[in-house]
């Protein structure tokens, strides 16, 4: 499998990673996948204090596509470190955990406490994109000078990969990757949902109960590649390309429009095996195709 180095003290088994709140914490799927034979796992987003998330229904399907409001159900940071570090420390492939908040205190908080854990982890991604929770987040996602300000705060606080989760529901998604890029982040993931809803077209009700949410699945992908390729070209840190993920040859048209990585997300609910059997099958495309690397085509789109 192509080995992916993000940077000089980081390189991946492979570049297929799982996307935030798709694959749990991990431990909940050894029964059903290998995961250590993963590029790495992005884990739930974990906040200050637990949290029950949104009143169901959470979840809905649309055309080619799901729709989530969630509203980052999660065990808040302590019982994360308590109950869920431990098995992270273990894993023999790369682990990022997902740090989000509704203050810049709540994430420079959590992050200082996972770090006091000493954890044996690669890095840490920031959630500053989510569109289905109603305070926070998302003001930190669409704003540069407020993304600069919390990535900042936080490179203080550790030296580990710092990767920050960008929103397409922005004016320009470069200019809030550049304010990532410039105040020390390792690296951006893009993208997050697509803010979307349904209704039932008989009682009215909203499919989702909050009404507006994220949509995500293949519905997305042309979405994510045009944000990916626009950030590609806007910095010099890796991108992850996250959006629509549903084969091989979508992990290739990412990689094309300057990704150095993928995360699977929606394609997880499916078939939480489909991170693992998208590397080995990545591997015969490529021979199939004559690459010799990723690297050889990572920004060739034309």
């Amino acid at each position: 499998m192509p080995k992916i180095r993000l940077n000089s003290n980081l390189t991946l088994k492979n570049p297929i990673l799982t996307a935030s709140g798709t694959f749990g914490y991990a431990d909940e799927v050894p029964q059903l996948v290998d995961v250590e034979r993963l590029g790495g796992v992005v884990t739930k987003s974990v906040t200050l204090e637990p949290r029950e998330g949104h009143p169901p229904p959470r979840i809905a399907e649309t055309p080619s596509g799901m729709l989530n409001g969630i509203g980052l159900a999660n065990l808040g940071v302590e019982k994360f470190c308590s109950d869920k570090l431990p098995f992270l420390n273990q894993l023999d492939t790369a682990v990022f955990i997902s740090i989000a908040g509704t203050t810049g205190k709540d994430y420079t908080d959590v992050l200082s406490k996972i770090e006091a854990c000493n954890p044996n982890i690669d890095g840490y991604e920031i959630n500053i994109s989510c569109p289905n929770v109603e305070n926070g987040g998302m003001e930190f996602g669409v704003d540069a000078a407020m993304t600069e300000d919390l990535t900042m705060r936080l490179r203080k606080i550790t030296k580990r990969f710092l990767m920050v989760k960008l929103s397409p529901n922005v004016t320009s998604i470069a200019e809030i990757a550049k304010a990532a890029e410039g105040a020390g982040a390792d690296g951006v993931s893009a993208i997050n949902t697509v803010v979307g809803m349904d209704v039932d077209p008989v009682d009215g009700k909203f499919k989702v109960a909050i009404g507006l949410c994220g949509l995500s699945g293949p519905a997305i992908r042309p979405i994510a590649l045009a944000n990916v390729y626009n950030v590609a070209k806007a910095v010099k840190i890796p991108v992850i390309g996250v959006g629509g993920i549903m084969n091989v040859e979508d992990v290739i048209r990412f990689i094309r429009v300057g990704a150095i990585a993928v995360q699977i997300g929606t394609l997880n609910y499916r078939d939480p095996a489909i991170g693992v059997n998208l590397a080995e099958e990545l591997e015969d495309y490529m021979a199939r195709n004559g690459i010799e690397s990723l690297e050889s085509i990572r920004g060739t789109a034309r």
